[in-house]
Order: structure tokens, then C-alpha cells, then sequence
């Protein structure tokens, strides 16, 4: 796990220097080492194409293991942060086909895997990866995310330059590229409590889409046309039938050997454990893959509030792992806020948690760490599996009903709803939607009205109803014919790719530790994804049947039959009490931006702070963080 940055441009003046800003903004990605090369890019005398790289060494811990690598014979070079899972059966098929190689691990194998077979290798990885890849005959440079956006790349371009890197800050900390805020960023994230990609809050910084790759050359940097394509979709829905004990062998050995696959490292490895199923997964599948296992947990000390660290405990005695827990009171978790804010890549309601327990894994030397992210979303743990399929049969029942009708019956007849429970449910049985939509809308913060009431158009900015951008929904088919499998597909594409995964990534990263997520090995991914609803929801069956099945004689009872809590903080409590002061200068902050009125702004923060039975603390949170992240960038556009 790294951060690799790199410039592409027809002019070389300066590009040394600003490569090395851009590694500077990422040292917390990498501590251990850093470099640097440049290779002549195309046919013109000056330009060039610039790679930089912070280390953090997890694999071969040798200096041979040194990026960005550059294969001697060849010229070709790469920059690489991630990892690859299936390095050394990859390793294997290059060695017979007459490759030698260096060093041990992964990087030379993706290195000359991406020289022999070009861009097809892609399909090839097990792995989670973001990629700058040189070919020195054709002097372009290709760009690569794995498929599910696990590992963030982000760009910049404009005529005859391409500026890249891991983070946001990175590559504006090139000096190259304007930090210009654009409104249909700020307006997803509004609308959901993260940019949704490849949306940043900056108008010239887009993400590469997971799943995407780019080759960029001298023509197409010129026309500063770089056009993603497409490597990997999600898999097509397998017809029903298949015997209900082979799905659940199946995925148990899946699973088993992607757990397997992720504990390989050069260095100490630690778990995530909360009360839950998902983590206590990867406790027991990690046991007889990586020895005796180091286990984390985060519980709040105040009364009366969810705390799963005796569930935990519970588990860790029952799995005889070590295990470590962290309690944290209101003073500690002030600092820690305050830190998490200027940790923030970019604004999101989500990943303080994550943030303390890596901080807390990283104290005890650990670089390395698994994550159950992924379950949920592959397996049907969310409360949206069961509420998508009863919205959509009760707007089948009124589909008749012309659309504004619909809204105000809603509004109408439930007017016992809290006010913004009322006006979300209007928008979604107010829209002709598909069950994707609907899943997506269901994971809104703000409903239409509000962020009309902002500033904010949906139509006029470009974005979808839904306040997405038009290209989001490219990964899939918009009408499977599966509620379960469209569930699946938007949660794992959306609210795990825009939220889940880039918070992980940003908040361990801060605290150099590499997070890995073996729910989301790319076999296990291809298997369960691909299952019809019948299969991974038979009537009548719990959350998570085909993973309960799957894992029953490998964990204890107790852990199956436990209520999903999670570690939750009193984010409305502390708005309102000792950080009011802190929420008021981030009020100020945004509506000292000219994309808000200032009188609309502060007038919507009396009215959510004035209504906290009304309002979940997500929404006031949401213009907080904006409004820490707006500042935090005037203060380094000056320094």
C-alpha cells in the first residue's frame, strides 16, 4: 500500500519539483521510502512522463522492491499502490513463458505481466490496485483502477497535461491544477454524504472510474481527451437451479482462499473485530492463514449508547485470538475529530471509527489489517434488501397515479413522519423508478427540496435525478430482473464505492495502515454477485442466509444471533454542546462560498439544529464537514 502521483505533459519545465510537492502531501501513505523517474513521453524533444512514489513496504521489505520499478531490458516502468493477491500463480505463468525475475513480490509481477499481455492482464488480478504503467516503445502511459474502486486514482487535465495521484490534496499540491470548487460535486455530496464518482468538490479533479483503464498518448494528451474504458462489469445473473450445498461449498472455499490469499505479508497483521458477523469472519478464516491472530475493537464509554466490545471480547475468548480493545470517552474522541478533519481527503460524513481503530492498530507496530466491508453489500445485510422490494410493490400499486399526485399523497396521508422522513419517501414513490434508482435514493441525505433550497439543481448542473453523474450507472444493467441482485449491485457500486471504500482508504492511510477487504477478493466477488435471488434470499431466510450457511460450523452460535449494533458516536449531542463553536465557524466557512446564499445556509442550519427529533445528525454533519473541508482548502491555497 502506497501513494504514486505522476505528471504527463509537452512541456518538462518544472515537472521535477512539482512531482515531489505531490509526494510531499502523501508521506502518510508511504514512510518508508520514496522515488522517482522520468521517461521521455511521446515524440515531441520536451515532453515527458514523471512517476513518484511513497512506499509503505509490506511485501519484499528489500530495496528491490523500490518504486516507481523499471525493468532494465524493456525501459517499461511502473508506479503502483495496492496489492496483487494471485502475484504468485501469475509469477508462475510468466516464469513459463521465459520471464526471470528480481524481487519477490508483487510489483515486478505486475510490471511484466502488464509488458507481456498488456492491458488483458487487468483481467487477470486478483488484487486491489490503483496503476501508472510506462511502455517505453510506444512512449504512452497507461492508468488503472481494480474493479471495484478498492484503491483510489485520481485526475486532472487539461491541453498538452495529465496530473495523477492516489489523493485529492496530491494533486493540487502539484501547483498544476486550480482547486476551483465545482457545484455538482458539493451537490452529490449533499445528496449522499460523499462526492459520488468520478466527481471530486473540484471542478478539474475527476476519479478514474473503478473498473476503468486509460491508455493516455501524445495525441490524446494534446486534445486532453482521456476517455476511460471499461475492463470489468459485474457478472451476468446465473439462471436458478444450482444445488443450495454446492453455492454454500462454493463460498465457503472462496472465501477461505481469499482470506488466505490477503494474509500474506511481510509484516504483522491484525484484524478488525466488532460483535458482528462480518468481522468475526475474517477473525476465524484468518487463523489458520496468517497463526495466531491479533484482534481490534472500539467501544464509546458512555452509558446508555451501542457498544459492541463485550460481543467482541465474546468472540475473540471463542476464536482464541489476541485481542486488544481501545474505550474512548468524549474528551479523547474531541482530539481525535479534530484530527480526522484535517485527515480528510475530501468531504465525508463517514470513517471517524475507522479512523480510531486504525490509529489504535498502528500504535502497536501493525501495518496490515482485514476488514469485513463487503458483507453486507454481497450478502444482503442491509435493511435496504428488505425495504427496496416493499417500496417498489407499493408503488406499483399507485404506479398509476400521475407523479405529483403520488408526492402529495405521500406528504399528505403520513404526515406523522418526521418531516424529512416524509419529504425522502414523496421523492421515491414520487419517481417511475427501477429497483437500482430506488436503492440509491433510499441512501439519500438530502431530498430535492432541500438542496433546491441550497442552490442546487439537479437538471441544471447535469446530474441525474438522483443527483448523480450520468456516467455512474455504467458498471451495470440498469433493469436486472433481480430486486436482490439491483440491490446488491447499487450498494456495492455507490454506497461502498463512494463512502465505504474511499473513507476506509483515506482514514487507515493517514495512520500508514493498509486495510484489506477479503469479502472482496475478485473470485468471491464474481461467484456471489452472479447468483440469482433465489439463491442468495430464499423466502423466509435471515440476512445474510448464504454467508450464515456458509461459515455455521466455523464460528460460534452466539455470534449469528446477535442484533447488529455498531460502533455509533453522539455526533447530534456534541453539534449541539462542545462542538457548537467548531459547527458555527463551518457554517461560516460555507456561507463565505459564493456557491451558497449566505442567508439560505445559516437559515438551514437553525432549522436542523432547532428540529433534532426531526432531523438525523448525518444532515447538519454533512455542512459541518463541508464546511471544515472549504476552509482547511483556503488555508493551504494560502500558505
Amino acid at each position: 500500500m502506497c501513494g504514486i502521483c505522476g505528471i504527463l505533459t509537452t512541456d518538462s519545465t518544472g515537472i521535477e519539483p512539482a512531482v515531489r510537492r505531490m509526494m510531499h502531501a502523501m508521506i502518510h501513505r508511504g514512510p518508508d521510502d520514496e522515488g522517482y523517474e522520468q521517461f521521455p513521453f511521446g515524440a515531441g524533444v520536451a515532453a515527458s512522463a514523471a512517476f513518484g512514489f511513497r512506499r509503505l513496504a509490506i511485501l519484499d521489505l528489500s530495496p528491490l522492491g523500490h518504486q516507481p520499478m523499471v525493468d532494465a531490458t524493456t525501459g517499461n516502468a511502473i508506479a503502483f499502490n495496492g496489492e496483487i493477491y494471485n502475484f504468485r500463480s501469475l509469477r508462475s505463468r510468466l516464469e513459463a513463458e521465459g520471464h526471470a525475475f528480481r524481487s519477490t513480490g508483487d510489483t515486478e509481477v505486475l510490471l511484466r505481466a502488464l509488458s507481456a499481455w498488456g492491458e488483458r492482464a487487468l483481467a487477470e488480478l486478483d488484487g486491489m490496485f490503483a496503476v501508472a504503467f510506462y511502455h517505453a516503445a510506444t512512449r504512452r502511459v497507461l492508468l488503472a483502477r481494480d474493479p471495484l474502486g478498492i484503491k483510489p486514482l485520481y485526475l486532472a487535465q487539461a491541453p498538452g497535461r495529465v496530473v495523477f495521484a492516489s489523493e485529492v490534496r496530491a494533486v493540487l499540491a502539484s501547483g498544476l491544477v486550480s482547486d476551483e470548487l465545482d457545484p455538482a460535486g458539493i451537490a452529490s455530496f449533499l445528496a449522499y454524504g460523499a462526492p459520488q464518482d468520478p466527481l471530486t468538490v473540484h471542478r478539474a479533479v475527476r476519479a478514474l472510474p473503478a473498473g476503468s483503464h486509460a491508455w493516455i498518448d501524445a495525441e490524446t494528451l494534446v486534445a486532453a481527451r482521456t476517455r476511460p474504458h471499461r475492463y470489468w462489469q459485474f457478472p451476468r445473473i446465473a439462471p436458478p437451479g444450482q444445488a443450495a450445498d454446492e453455492v454454500v461449498a462454493r463460498i465457503a472455499a472462496e472465501l477461505d482462499d481469499s482470506v488466505r490469499r490477503q494474509c500474506i505479508a511481510d509484516v504483522p497483521l491484525a484484524v478488525f473485530l466488532s460483535g458482528g458477523i462480518d468481522s468475526a469472519v475474517m477473525a476465524a478464516l484468518a487463523r489458520p492463514a496468517a497463526g495466531p491472530v491479533r484482534t481490534f475493537a472500539v467501544g464509546y464509554d458512555v452509558p446508555g449508547s451501542p457498544d459492541e466490545t463485550a460481543a467482541a471480547a465474546d468472540t475473540a475468548r471463542a476464536l482464541g485470538t489476541q485481542h486488544f480493545q481501545t474505550i474512548v470517552d468524549d474528551d479523547w474522541v474531541m482530539l481525535q475529530l479534530f484530527q480526522w478533519f484535517k485527515a480528510a481527503d475530501r468531504p465525508s460524513i463517514d470513517g471517524l471509527n475507522t479512523y480510531i481503530i486504525s490509529g489504535a492498530i498502528r500504535d502497536r507496530d501493525i501495518s496490515v489489517a482485514l476488514s469485513g466491508l463487503g458483507a453486507d453489500e454481497l450478502f444482503g445485510g442491509y435493511e435496504s434488501f428488505r425495504r427496496v422490494p416493499k417500496l417498489r410493490r407499493w408503488l406499483a400499486a399507485i404506479a398509476w397515479l400521475p407523479a405529483a399526485w403520488r408526492r402529495a399523497a405521500v406528504r399528505r396521508l403520513l404526515w406523522r413522519l418526521p418531516t424529512v422522513k416524509r419529504a425522502k419517501l414523496a421523492d421515491l414513490l414520487g419517481a417511475d423508478a427501477d429497483a437500482i434508482t430506488m436503492t440509491v435514493s433510499v441512501r439519500r441525505l438530502m431530498d430535492d427540496d432541500t438542496l433546491r433550497g441550497l442552490g442546487f439543481d439537479a437538471r441544471t448542473l447535469g446530474l441525474t435525478p438522483q443527483f448523480l453523474p450520468a456516467q455512474a450507472c455504467a458498471a451495470f444493467d440498469m433493469k436486472t430482473g433481480d430486486d436482490f441482485a439491483a440491490v446488491s449491485r447499487a450498494e456495492l457500486a455507490f454506497y461502498m464505492g463512494n463512502t465505504l471504500l474511499r473513507d476506509s482508504d483515506v482514514n487507515s492511510m493517514a495512520h500508514s495502515l493498509e486495510l484489506r477487504v477479503p469479502f472482496l477478493g475478485q473470485r468471491v466477488v464474481d461467484f456471489v454477485a452472479g447468483l440469482p435471488q433465489g439463491s442468495r434470499s430464499p423466502p423466509n431466510s435471515l440476512p445474510k442466509h448464504l454467508l450464515r450457511r456458509a461459515l455455521a460450523d466455523r464460528l460460534p452460535a452466539p455470534v449469528f444471533n446477535r442484533p447488529k449494533t455498531g460502533f455509533t458516536l453522539p455526533f447530534a449531542a456534541w453539534m449541539a454542546g462542545p462542538l457548537r463553536d467548531q459547527c458555527v465557524a463551518a457554517i461560516d466557512s460555507l456561507a463565505a462560498c459564493p456557491l451558497f446564499e449566505t442567508r439560505s445556509i445559516r437559515d438551514r442550519w437553525t432549522a436542523l439544529m432547532a428540529r433534532p427529533d426531526q432531523v438525523h445528525w448525518s444532515r447538519p454533519l454533512s455542512l459541518v464537514v463541508l464546511g471544515n473541508y472549504l476552509a482547511a482548502a483556503r488555508g493551504r491555497g494560502s500558505g
